[in-house]
């Protein structure tokens, strides 16, 4: 939902508080708006009605609606008492019925210019303490209205307490039933719906569906709340499909039946809701919260540029009053005061709402009108009502006793002005009304009917707008169809521009048929790319035109203005109302360019040496209008400080000031320059800074004034630029536009960003470390608004950049922004996390998804609650995953480790790239097989380092035993492990002394091959080395693969030759028996444990000459007594073990 703000546009902020339309929005063409003299003429041709103020109107005519009155009806009004109430509804099928006393009188609005012909009857009401109205009237037929016959048609009055009078025929006056209906309290309203029933309605929001049966009798039952599917469920679950209990004390303010659609919609003072119904049965579609959606925006429309509006919304009442459906949509009467307002007045708003079907959409319009009375009562406010012509539905009518108000409901860019017409002559007052062939009909005491006509005369423009454009265009040629140089006669662009303005002066005069052939003279639709770009100029010229006009209908201008001036001279003597004006002027411009198909036809233009879509600068200048009104609101509380930086302004521009005029008629009338201020607000709080001490109130003062005026004046042009968008919006099919960079987010010497920088830092460098704690607070909530319209300029930029077609065009340019958003982001919401603010910190790091800001916030509150919300919040953003990473990179693997089992399912998707981890998690929620599955998967690509390899395999047997897997797979993997264990066994057990002699620490050691294990147990540096040693580097023998390229028989050979060499062969001599001589030593030992272990010694051992033959025994060789020693050790162990 947004809340449309406008800006101070509202002449309510004046002294006197006199009021104004809040939009500047205004209402729609005349042309689509005047309702058409041909829909009155089958009706007989309306003529003047001269009687009462409303001769005088600007814009209106008041004319006789239909034929003379039907005599009972002058009748009853000749004989009325003082006392007697009298109540008319004017229906669209063009019966009318009045009420008076306890007569009730329904006609036939004449269609002939013969009375006498019309259809009247008289019938007797049922007696009632209670004055009757026309709403607890109602007529139905089974044949449309609008042809049905008198026979055909049934009419139902209720009385206040209850007494049903129905009438089956009109036909019959005298034949009717009467039934007593229990309401519970007072009724307010009767309505016909479809299947020939009626809905009555209490006034606290009792429902009921009547109809005659067989015997003509009238039988009721309850209307169907919040049924069909959502039947029988709780009011919490129904809420969230949209169906909401009513609270007890719920009031019914407007009943609302639109037979097209079969919907019936009911209004009160707490919700909006909606009926669908079929000829016997209804279910409720929705019930929309009002409160909580209408009265914040309401109040904020009214009430928002207020400097104490946050203390002021508290206390905001809203009353809704009537409900009508347009072609723009459901609009719903409203009006707001405060209490505490001197004087207290009483504000009527329109707000438009768009039916989605099953629910009310949160995109919605609230228009101020510029009507108010002094607030007496609630109940007093009730007289006012609604007429809503449904076509083109932007323009409304309020109306009680005393007059009939015209005005815009917001829809629409431009309109005739609001206007009050008067029924306040002797004896006159307005009794009722409504719509009928599309026109707003009222019942005057005096007059009968009467229809208010919008005169086709009236301009659209500021009333006295109209001789100050003529003169203006004085010096331009005469403008007609005829007279427009042809396209063979170039145009220079000046008088393009003069040209342009005369046709958008005839399209204010209602005349779209002149204006449009002049346009299409000078820019033909099949105009080349030079003529497209030449439109780009001449509409952004006259635009700033409007913007930048000098007021020459000023006196005090009358000097000052530029004789060559071809510029729209504005009336307002005050400058606010200037201000207005331009605003007003710029919406019938933006009319006019989308009405003559100018528009969609635009392209881009030149703006801060950057390129920039046209209509986007035409919103710019609407923005800064905005600004320029909020920045002289702020003048009439600030003077002094706004006349300073003021003067700053135009002394840097070398704008010189005439006599007769001051310093802020000359900067406000350059509305294009308004940004100018922002460096001249900055240097001028400096400078108070440095001249005022710490401890005196001025110092402080003039930062939260400076940084409330610049906060309002960007947060306004924001609101316009967001409230509006869908004015400036590119069509479907327009060329690919350059990246929007908003003057909200320019940078540079005087640049938006370079201001609030710079703020950010006279705040927190020079103010914050002196301010008490209740000061400080004001300080952090102005600046977290000021970062709010800084980072959110990056957001629109980035925004642009993405929708760039092709897609992924402008990715580069893209991602480099985006880097520089993302470090801007943090350099400037870091000092306000070291300063604790935690509450503005989360609220902008929110907002701009500045993830890291917001997990170092937690980590520092050791929030876990909010780190959790977070997950949630962000889940479609990924901010679990940026959490574990975080918490990855900065080493806390325990925290990653402990998440809560909401996110162990994000937790273990993280950690499929992270399987160093992943295990431990899977412990952690029970999960064995694939803890085991991770672990086991490690340890197998663990190459690098032995202790690793070693614990890794550990852990997968545990987890494995653990796990739930079947008996005989995990028998499997757990032999597995035990012979990769066997192997790691192997460099467990390596001799000390020897990896101290080779530098290997065992805690650090790299995981050895098969052959380097080998090599290690056999060099000469394993001093030590025995029989055991030996005999493991030939069980290493078996893991030898063969991509190691290695011979293992040649390996083998090699072993036993070093365990050869491991003795002394030198002491034998030829007496000795040579088993004797040998069994110490460290060859027969390792025989002997090979014949132990079982061995097959004849296929093991490799050939004796192949151990002679090897280098390693060259030495040995010499000695003839060896080989025989050798050879006969080798004959005895063969035989033995056969």
């Amino acid at each position: 939902m947004f809340s449309p703000r406008t800006g101070p546009s509202s002449g309510r902020r004046q002294q006197g508080r006199t009021t104004g339309r809040k939009s500047v929005s205004g209402a729609a063409t005349s042309l689509l708006f005047s309702p058409r003299r041909t829909s009155l003429s089958a009706r007989s041709t309306p003529t003047r009605v001269q009687s009462h103020a409303a001769a005088e109107s600007i814009n209106y005519d008041v004319q006789t609606f239909g034929s003379s009155l039907p005599v009972k009806v002058m009748e009853a009004l000749t004989m009325a008492d003082a006392d007697d109430q009298i109540s008319v509804k004017v229906d669209e099928s063009g019966w009318a019925w009045m009420v008076c006393g306890e007569r009730l009188i329904i006609w036939k609005i004449c269609q002939t210019a013969v009375a006498k012909l019309s259809v009247c009857k008289e019938l007797q009401l049922p007696s009632s303490e209670y004055n009757y109205t026309a709403d607890l009237v109602a007529v139905m037929s089974a044949a449309p209205l609008e042809t049905a016959g008198v026979q055909s048609i049934s009419v139902l009055a209720v009385a206040v307490e209850g007494t049903a009078r129905l009438w089956p025929s009109l036909a019959q006056e005298g034949n009717y039933t009467e039934t007593d209906v229990d309401l519970g309290d007072l009724c307010n309203f009767v309505v016909a719906v479809r299947g020939g029933s009626f809905v009555l309605s209490s006034e606290k929001n009792r429902l009921l569906r009547a109809s005659a049966d067989s015997s003509g009798k009238l039988q009721y039952r309850a209307l169907q709340q919040g049924q069909g599917m959502l039947s029988g469920i709780g009011r919490r679950v129904s809420s969230l499909f949209g169906i909401l209990s009513p609270p007890a004390d719920d009031t019914l303010h407007s009943v609302l039946w639109v037979g097209g659609a079969s919907c019936l919609y009911t209004l009160t003072s707490s919700s909006l809701s909606k009926w669908e119904v079929d000829d016997s049965y209804e279910h409720q579609v929705l019930s929309w919260d009002t409160q909580r959606a209408l009265t914040e925006s309401i109040a904020d429309a009214i009430w928002g540029s207020e400097s104490n509006y946050e203390e002021m919304k508290e206390g905001v009442n809203v009353t809704y009053l009537d409900m009508k459906l347009s072609q723009a949509g459901l609009v719903v009467l409203a009006a707001a005061w405060h209490p505490s307002d001197s004087p207290c007045l009483a504000y009527f708003c329109l707000v438009t709402l768009q039916d989605n079907g099953a629910t009310i959409s949160d995109q919605f319009t609230v228009e101020v009108t510029k009507y108010n009375s002094p607030f007496q009562s609630e109940e007093a406010l009730q007289a006012t009502r609604l007429v809503l012509p449904p076509s083109p539905g932007s323009i409304a009518f309020l109306y009680n006793e005393e007059l009939v108000f015209a005005c815009s409901t917001g829809t629409s860019r431009v309109g005739l002005p609001d206007e009050k017409i008067s029924f306040n002559s002797t004896g006159d007052g307005v009794r009722g009304g409504g719509c009928c062939a599309n026109l707003p009909v009222f019942f005057s005491q005096n007059s009968g009917l009467v229809a208010v006509v919008a005169r086709e005369s009236a301009s659209i423009l500021p009333e006295t707008m109209e001789d100050s454009l003529c003169s203006s265009l004085a010096a331009a040629p005469e403008v007609s169809a005829m007279e427009t140089p042809t396209r063979a006669e170039p145009v220079a662009q000046e008088d393009k521009t003069k040209l342009l303005k005369a046709a958008f002066l005839q399209f204010c005069r209602n005349d779209l048929v002149g204006a449009q052939t002049v346009t299409d003279e000078l820019f033909p639709a099949d105009g080349d790319g030079e003529e497209g770009a030449e439109l780009d100029g001449v509409v952004t010229r006259i635009n700033l035109d409007l913007v930048d006009d000098y007021p020459a209908s000023d006196p005090r201008w009358a000097e000052s203005v530029p004789d060559e001036s071809a510029g729209f001279p504005l009336t307002s003597l005050i400058i606010l109302h200037q201000l207005e004006d331009k605003m007003k002027a710029h919406g019938c411009f933006m009319d006019f360019l989308l009405q003559v198909g100018l528009l969609d036809r635009l392209g881009q233009v030149t703006v801060r040496s950057s390129p920039m879509a046209t209509r986007l600068l035409l919103c710019e200048h609407a923005e800064k209008l905005q600004a320029a009104m909020v920045l002289k609101n702020h003048h009439a509380k600030h003077t002094e400080l706004v006349n300073r930086a003021i003067g700053i302004a135009l002394q840097r521009n070398n704008s010189a000031v005439p006599p007769s005029l001051t310093a802020a008629d000359v900067f406000f009338r350059e509305v294009s320059q308004i940004s100018s201020v922002f460096d001249c607000l900055l240097e001028e709080e400096e400078r108070s800074l440095k001249e005022n001490p710490v401890d005196s109130v001025q110092w402080a003062e003039v930062v939260l004034t400076v940084n409330n005026i610049v906060k309002d004046i960007l947060q306004a042009a924001g609101q316009y630029r967001e409230t509006k968008a869908s004015m400036y919006r590119a069509s479907e099919n327009a060329a690919a536009e350059p990246e929007y960079i908003p003057w909200t987010a320019s940078g540079g010497v005087g640049g938006v960003r370079t201001v609030i920088t710079r703020q950010h830092e006279i705040i927190l460098r020079s103010v914050y470390p002196h301010a008490d704690s209740e000061l400080r607070s004001a300080l952090c909530e102005q600046l977290v608004a000021l970062l709010d319209i800084y980072l959110s300029g990056y957001v629109a930029q980035l925004t642009s950049l993405q929708q760039q077609r092709p897609p992924g065009a402008q990715q580069e340019r893209y991602n480099s922004l985006e880097m520089e958003y993302s470090q801007r982001r943090s350099e400037l919401l870091a000092p306000l996390l070291d300063l604790g603010q935690y509450q503005w910190v989360a609220a902008l790091a929110e907002k701009y998804c500045d993830f890291d800001i917001l997990v170092q916030m937690c980590e520092q509150t050791d929030n876990q609650s909010r780190l959790q919300h977070y997950m949630t919040k962000f889940a479609d953003q990924n901010f679990a995953d940026f959490l574990f990473r975080w918490y990855m990179e900065k080493g806390k693997r325990g925290k990653l480790l402990s998440q809560p089992a909401a996110q162990h399912q994000q937790l273990a998707s993280f950690l499929q790239s992270h399987q160093h981890l992943s295990w431990l998690h899977h412990i952690h929620v029970h999960n064995y097989r694939s803890a085991h599955r991770t672990l086991y998967s490690q340890a197998n690509m663990e190459t690098r380092y032995f202790v690793k390899k070693k614990t890794l395999l550990a852990l997968s047997k545990l987890t494995v035993l653990a796990s739930d897997l079947p008996q005989d797979e995990l028998n499997k993997q757990v032999d597995d492990i035990v012979e990769q264990e066997r192997f790691l066994l192997h460099q467990e057990t390596l001799p000390r002394q020897l990896l101290e002699e080779k530098q290997q620490n065992p805690d650090t050691m790299p995981l050895l091959s098969a052959h380097n294990l080998i090599q290690l147990y056999i060099c000469d540096d394993n001093r030590r080395a025995n029989e055991y040693d030996f005999k493991k580097a030939l069980d290493l023998l078996e893991y030898i693969d063969e991509e190691d390229a290695v011979d293992v028989d040649s390996l083998k050979c090699e072993i036993f030759g070093k365990a050869l060499r491991r003795d002394d062969w030198s002491t034998a001599d030829g007496t000795d028996d040579p088993l004797e001589a040998a069994k110490d030593s460290t060859f027969v030992k390792i025989l002997l444990k090979l014949i132990q272990e079982g061995v097959p010694l004849q296929t093991y051992l490799p050939d004796v000459k192949e151990l002679l033959d090897l280098d390693e025994l060259s030495s040995l060789k010499s000695k003839p007594y060896f080989e025989f020693v050798l050879r006969a050790n080798y004959e005895h162990y063969l035989q033995a073990q056969m």
